[in-house]
């Protein structure tokens, strides 16, 4: 009970005490209230005065900057209005100085249309002039005016021909006493550093034998074993026009060679039937093959040449069945190649690469068995195609004449070429070939104007040109030496060189009686 009541007084205590907290704290919101309001009139007044000073303010700014912008342009104004002016006083100068101008070139056309008309008339006086004066000359001379100028020009040409042929002797002795004793003197050191042999290719080769019944062996049963040998060989077997020999004739080194050595086994095995003949040629035939290989290396390295294509070298060991004008074709391109590297070597120029090129010169010999061609091409065309240098090709196509040589090495392969096939004993040749080519120089030599004789000497190496000494004079030689040089190079094939020999002679005679 006194829980209870002890209760009821605290819960009425506590309301009674929160409605006078409540009573207590509404006055003080009204009191903050009315303070509130107060202040917010307070600062609402002193936001309006500041408004009105900073509208003053800004309207003061405005107005200083309005009078500025206006200064500046009124100032631009004035500005723009006097260059305007300015510019119309310039464009009306202009353009008065235009239209004076014009009325200038307008006069001065009509000057020059006067002095035009003016140099026309003076022209066709001058031509009437001009063609009185003909006439009168065609009259007095007995010629027409084409006649007059043909006789001129025929007057003109012969005065020049005989001051270019005065001028071509002084320069051409002159050019001969400079380069003659240089030229010999390399020429005669590079030869006498290398000796070659003397090269004498035949057609036929001989095989000794020792009895008849060897000859009959050869022959077979009914000419069988002969026939298969000239059958697979390729190459002519002669018996019986020699006694105890055998004549194998052919224009082809190589077959020829391979038919020697073939008979040759076969004479020493014995047994000789179509059988053992086809054998025997198959094992030669490949001991050959393997003999040119070894052979192109071996003259590779002699040369000093480092490295090459292995189709290259191994056309270099076939160069060893080939033959020109009785001329061994690999002991010429040696020949050639050793004299050119030491032609080179004395001018200055690669030694090695000079050799290369002489090597390389004649390669495309070994192909023209094979191929459609001039050696020339075939052997450009593979050298092109096995990457050569460039000298290498142009010394191929310049020791023919094909091409102009482009520098030192190329010269070298030339000249050796032509000494290697021009000494005597070097080559031989078909007679009927030989008188042909004679004859064609002599006939060249003859057929310029002036000319009495010529003949051709020396084994047809030089030819002397006799001429009328009233009709060519010591000039017109030397001039026409070189002409006739330069249509033989033209239109005669022949090995080295051939010299011309212009004599002009006068032979006065009297007799007393």
């Amino acid at each position: 009970m006194f829980i209870i009541e002890g209760l009821f007084v605290a819960i009425f205590s506590s309301v009674i005490t929160a409605y006078v907290v409540r009573k207590i704290n509404k006055a003080k919101f009204d009191i903050y209230i009315e303070q509130a309001k107060a202040k917010a009139k307070v600062i609402e007044h002193e936001a309006e005065v500041i408004l009105k000073d900073a509208q003053i303010k800004a309207k003061k700014e405005f107005e200083r900057e309005f009078k500025h912008a206006k200064r500046d342009y009124d100032d631009m104004f004035s500005k723009i209005q006097r260059k305007e002016k300015e510019l119309n006083e310039h464009l009306e100068s202009e353009l008065t100085s235009i239209k004076k101008s014009k009325e200038d070139i307008e006069e001065k056309n009509r000057i020059i249309t006067t002095l035009k008309e003016g140099l026309k008339n003076q022209k066709k006086t001058f031509e009437e002039k001009i063609s009185k004066a003909l006439k009168v000359l065609e009259n007095a001379s007995g010629l027409t005016q084409q006649e007059a100028k043909e006789l001129m020009i025929e007057k003109v040409k012969e005065d020049s021909r005989a001051q270019i042929a005065s001028i071509f002797r002084k320069k051409y002795k002159l050019a001969e006493q400079h380069a003659k004793e240089e030229i010999n003197n390399m020429l005669s050191q590079a030869v006498t550093r290398y000796a070659g042999e003397f090269a004498a290719e035949r057609l036929i080769n001989n095989i000794p034998i020792n009895d008849e019944e060897t000859k009959g062996k050869i022959i077979g049963k009914e000419g069988r074993n002969i026939k298969a040998l000239e059958m697979l060989l390729g190459v002519d077997i002669i018996i019986d026009d020699t006694p105890n020999t055998i004549t194998i004739s052919s224009f082809n080194l190589y077959r020829r060679a391979v038919a020697t050595k073939t008979i040759q086994e076969l004479l020493e095995d014995g047994r000789i039937q179509p059988a053992r003949i086809e054998e025997i040629y198959n094992k030669v035939k490949n001991e050959f093959d393997n003999n040119i290989q070894k052979e192109g290396e071996d003259v590779v390295m002699d040369l000093g040449i480092k490295s090459m294509h292995p189709e290259l070298i191994k056309l270099v060991g076939r160069l060893r069945y080939r033959a020109s004008y009785g001329q061994n074709a690999l002991a010429h391109t040696l020949e050639v190649a050793h004299l050119s590297g030491l032609l080179a070597a004395q001018m200055g120029g690669d030694a090695i690469l000079a050799r290369r090129a002489g090597l390389m010169h004649d390669i495309g010999k070994a192909l023209t068995h094979d191929m459609p061609g001039s050696h020339v091409d075939l052997g450009a065309q593979i050298c092109k195609r096995y990457n050569e240098p460039d000298t290498v090709i142009n010394a191929i196509y310049a020791h023919h004449g094909h091409e102009e040589p482009i520098n030192v090495e190329s010269a070298s392969v030339c000249a050796a070429d032509a000494l290697s096939a021009a000494r005597p004993g070097a080559r031989r040749e078909v007679l009927e070939s030989f008188l042909k080519r004679v004859e064609e120089v002599e006939n060249i030599s003859t057929s310029k104007m002036g000319v009495i004789n010529a003949f051709a000497i020396n084994a047809g190496r030089e030819v002397r040109v006799i001429v009328k000494a009233e009709l060519v004079n010591d000039d017109e030689a030397v001039l026409l030496a070189s002409e006739i040089a330069k249509d033989i190079e033209e239109k005669v094939q022949y090995p080295g060189e051939i010299k011309v020999n212009v004599i002009r002679e006068l032979r006065a005679e009297s007799y007393a009686r």
